[in-house]
């Protein structure tokens, strides 16, 4: 094991020739030195996947069955195909309009004049609809309705979403080695990542899942105020240090990556409202899963959070998650996690946890007090820091529920 791991099996190792085996050619030349991992080691393979929620995009009634039912649909060439598809009873809730009707649909569809908007920013479409659910189109997979704010944070929260129905889609795109491509990191030119094939994919392979979730929206001009005031820069300067020092040793620009203080603020925040979530609505810890909306006000000013179920089985959809949104549950449960965030079972040391020496992505935050499952996190569990959510022993100046 020392000569494989120590000085001398890396000098014997040649370099990397960009070669891809699945692919069976070499895509380009990498001329980067290689290393040794174990056989069977988690860091052999990280997939890269591309997740969505699936949102209705169109007003009309007639459009949005249309879509729904698309793949069915987008091969129709008469209306002859959509009477036998009626019989067959698989139009779904196209079946309320008429045969010509559908045809006109698909036909307006197929020739671009209706269907979604494409677009590269996927969570601020998201956002938009779900934070208006007032008019917000309704599909067979979506339904949002409109909650309260708890009585004890109307001077920090905007009433909540309650999303009864969702539906989250996850396509495959590639895989990377060592490192895995959080999606922090997407959009740099210099970290790349295998593809499926060598000529680009006409498909690739995907998975829905239907659950439902609680949307926790922050104030605008409350998160605005925390994230410029001078003691909240002055604690999180150490954090976007450790960035810039973990980028660098991993080649990628170290002016870029680092999300932003509310991110970390609603991240963090995320994290310890999922623990009690699972502890009281009978999900596993593992089957809620977050999707952080965190944006600046020149970006479409996003700050909130999405907590959903999504599971292939009946896990998903038991309705309990929804409950736990009403105004006299959530309050409860945000005054339970605030109440276990301020002391860790690993303080002092989680609490005065520096991430500059170690260069790790997280500050005040652990295993015993904040991080999530695996398939729980959007972030792998990167740029946590309980201190901006509530005072800690190490500080009390950057918490953003002060006085609540």
């Amino acid at each position: 094991m020392v000569d494989a791991f120590g000085d001398r099996g890396r000098n014997t190792l040649p370099i990397c020739r960009g070669r891809h085996p699945h692919l069976r050619d070499a895509t380009d030349d990498c001329r980067r030195e290689l290393r040794t991992i174990l056989l069977g080691s988690s860091s052999s393979w990280f997939p890269k996947a591309i997740s969505a929620l699936s949102i209705p995009t169109v007003q009309s009634e007639l459009d949005q069955a249309v879509e729904d039912n698309w793949a069915l649909l987008e091969s129709v060439d008469s209306i002859a195909n959509i009477a036998f598809s009626r019989k067959a009873n698989l139009l779904r809730a196209a079946t309320k309009f008429s045969d010509k009707e559908i045809f006109a649909a698909v036909e307006a569809r197929r020739s671009g004049q209706s269907g979604p908007a494409e677009t590269e920013d996927m969570k601020l479409p998201e956002w938009e609809v779900l934070s208006d659910p007032a008019s917000a189109p309704r599909g067979e997979d979506f339904l949002v309705t409109m909650g309260e704010v708890p009585s004890r944070y109307e001077d920090f929260l905007k009433p909540t979403i309650l999303v009864e129905k969702i539906r989250e889609v996850n396509a495959l795109i590639g895989f990377t080695r060592l490192e895995a491509p959080e999606e922090l990191l997407r959009g740099d030119d210099d970290l790349t990542y295998a593809p499926l094939s060598i000529n680009p994919p006409t498909w690739v392979p995907a998975n829905e899942v239907r659950g439902e979730g609680i949307l926790i929206r922050f104030r605008d001009d409350v998160i605005e105020a925390w994230e410029n005031s001078r003691p909240v820069i002055d604690h999180l300067a150490a954090l976007m240090t450790a960035n810039d020092a973990w980028r660098t040793a991993r080649r990628l620009d170290p002016g870029l990556g680092y999300p932003g203080h509310r991110h970390v603020l609603i991240h963090t925040f995320s994290h310890l409202l999922m623990r009690e979530l699972a502890l009281e609505c009978g999900y596993s810890a593992s089957s809620i899963r977050e999707r952080i909306y965190a944006s600046p006000v020149d970006q479409g000013g996003m700050a909130g959070v999405l907590l959903f179920t999504a599971a292939p089985d009946s896990e998903g959809t038991l309705g309990g998650l929804v409950r736990l949104g009403e105004a006299r549950m959530l309050g409860r449960l945000i005054d339970q996690a605030r109440e276990h965030a301020a002391l860790c079972a690993a303080d002092p040391l989680c609490a005065e946890h520096d991430p500059v020496p170690d260069r790790s992505l997280h500050a005040a935050a652990c295993h015993a007090c904040t991080f999530a499952p695996e398939t729980a996190c959007e972030h792998g569990n990167r740029f946590l820091d309980r201190a901006t959510v509530v005072p800690t022993l190490a500080t009390q100046v950057a918490a953003f529920f002060l006085g609540a």
